[in-house]
């Protein structure tokens, strides 16, 4: 199940309560004040997991709960701090104060931590009390509570090439076809409700990350079709692959569906206009005589000096070159501007 935004309840353990004990041992008559402090709150720890790519376990465990440290013992014995409690989120996951959508950590790398809840402090025991006047302390610390926080996880999906176009213009399988993502595939639009991420090895030391985005249509970016829900998913790729149908019978004009799209980008982020892009012609094979849709498309390329590649997704040699190029550049910009660890 793909889940990309959920909202989660997450509390912190309580502290333990210091201890009031005075000392009693054989041949000790005046034992003084010996409570010891309690153990610390156990805190909420968010922490990015690269094998995960949804949100689908905070579902049904909306409400995550630290347990409490333990109260303070006599001897001067500390109470044991309370467990954290450790909780996995896929990488690109970005986490927000519910009620304000204020960021609070964004996880960029796998391995990464955020301290979502902080564990209570443990109260001090009698001992902490004790003075030259006042030798006999009966005061003691509660423990202090954990924090409490409502928060609001959304996932952007991490990916260097995303796959954009209308429905049904062959994204899933561009993507089953140089990767082993097995997105479903059908001739009738909306087929993919959910992204897919596929990795391609590119037959060589290079791979990439491929995202399939599904289909946009006029308004996405006010929530038309699929509308906002996915395109969030785009804002960290780092090449956009604009797919266009130019078989004959998808009754729509590939220059016009170039150009929907490339407005709902930019509604939805103006700096997604911006991103290096490709242009591809899919579906040549279904091609007649008339050829008129591909060479629009061919000139609407050059007029905005994209990269342009005409391909059908089910004839692997027809793919290599895309693959190739793809591969290259995505290398350059990795290389221009290296991922911290």
């Amino acid at each position: 199940m793909f889940i990309d935004q959920v909202k989660i309840f997450v509390h912190a353990g309580r502290g333990g309560n210091g201890c009031v004990s005075f000392r009693r041992e054989k041949g000790v008559p005046k034992g003084g004040p010996d409570g010891g402090h309690g153990g610390k709150g156990g805190s909420v720890i968010l922490t990015a997991d690269p094998s995960l790519h949804s949100l689908a376990y905070f579902r049904f465990h909306p409400i995550n709960k630290a347990k409490n440290g333990r109260p303070g013992e006599g001897a001067r014995r500390s109470g044991k701090g309370g467990d954290d409690l450790f909780l996995r989120v896929p990488v690109g996951t970005v986490v927000k104060v519910a009620a304000s959508t204020r960021i609070l950590f964004d996880f960029l790398h796998a391995g990464q931590r955020f301290e979502a809840a902080a564990g209570g402090k443990g109260g001090r025991g009698n001992a902490s009390f004790a003075r030259a006047t006042h030798q006999v302390p009966r005061e003691h610390e509660p423990g202090r509570d954990g924090e409490e926080r409502e928060l609001f996880l959304e996932l952007k999906l991490i990916a260097d090439v995303g796959l954009v176009g209308f429905p049904n213009v062959g994204k899933s399988t561009l993507i089953s076809k140089i990767s082993a993502a097995r997105p479903m595939i059908a001739d009738y639009p909306f087929t993919t409700l959910i992204p897919h991420l596929g990795v391609v090895d590119a037959d060589r030391e290079d791979s990439f990350v491929v995202a399939d985005i599904p289909g946009l249509i006029e308004g996405a970016h006010e929530g038309h079709g699929l509308g906002i829900q996915f395109l969030k998913h785009v804002e960290r790729t780092k090449v956009l692959v604009h797919m266009i149908d130019v078989s004959p019978y998808s009754g729509r004009d590939p220059v016009k569906d170039f150009g929907v799209v490339m407005k709902e980008l930019a509604a939805f982020n103006p700096d997604l206009a911006r991103r290096p892009q490709f242009v591809v012609a899919n579906k040549t094979d279904l091609l007649t005589e008339d050829r008129s849709r591909l060479e629009s498309v061919r000139k609407l390329a050059a007029r905005k000096k994209l990269p342009f590649f005409a391909v059908s997704a089910h004839k692997a040699d027809s793919l290599r070159p895309l693959v190739a190029a793809l591969a290259d550049l995505v290398r350059e910009m990795k290389a221009a501007a290296p991922e911290s660890p």
